[in-house]
C-alpha cells in the first residue's frame, strides 16, 4: 500500500477548496514540543490526530499540545464501553489513514474518518497539525478542522506536563 505524503495531502487542500496551508519549517517536527518550537507556538496551538478503535470501528481524535486523552471520555464520544476503546497501533493507523504516525494530518485519509475534537479547540484561532511528513505542517483555522472532519466537538482531555 502507497503511503500517503504532503503532496496527497497538498492536493487534498487544493482540490476540495480548504482553508489550509503546508508550511515546510526545514526541521523534523515528531512531537507536538519540537512542533511547537519549531513553529514558535505555543504547545497548545499544535494538533495530534490519534487513532482509536472502539469495537474495532476506526475513529479520529483530534487535541491540542501536551493534553491526555482520557480514555472514559473516548469511550463515552465513540459511544462504548471503555474496554472497547484502544488506541490503533502505528501499523494499524497507517492501514486506515495512510499516513504515518507523528506526522498524520487530521484529514485526508484513505477514507473519511469518524471524527471527534476535543472542545479545548477554539473557533478563530489557527492550528498546527501534522502534514503528511516528517518535517512538514499543515496550518488550519479551528473552523476548517471541524468543517472538513464533519467532527463533533466534545470534552476529550485531561491536560498532563510531559511530551506526546
Amino acid at each position: 500500500m502507497e503511503p500517503l505524503n504532503d503532496t496527497h495531502l497538498d492536493r487534498f487542500l487544493r482540490t476540495g477548496s480548504v482553508a489550509g496551508r503546508l508550511i515546510y519549517p526545514g526541521r523534523p517536527t515528531p512531537t507536538v514540543r519540537a512542533a511547537a518550537e519549531v513553529l514558535g507556538v505555543e504547545p497548545g496551538r499544535i494538533l495530534k490526530s490519534l487513532v482509536f478503535l472502539a469495537d474495532e470501528r476506526p475513529w479520529l481524535a483530534v487535541a491540542t499540545g501536551l493534553a491526555h486523552l482520557d480514555p472514559h471520555l473516548l469511550a463515552e464520544a465513540f459511544g462504548v464501553a471503555r474496554r472497547r476503546v484502544r488506541l490503533a497501533a502505528a501499523t494499524e493507523a497507517f492501514e486506515i489513514t495512510g499516513y504515518q504516525v507523528g506526522a498524520m494530518p487530521p484529514f485526508g485519509h484513505r477514507s473519511r474518518l469518524p471524527t471527534v475534537v476535543d472542545e479545548s479547540i477554539v473557533a478563530g484561532k489557527v492550528y498546527y497539525g501534522g502534514g503528511g511528513g516528517g518535517s512538514v505542517m499543515l496550518e488550519l483555522g479551528a473552523e476548517t478542522l471541524i468543517a472538513v472532519t464533519g467532527a463533533r466537538q466534545v470534552p476529550l482531555t485531561k491536560e498532563k506536563a510531559h511530551d506526546s
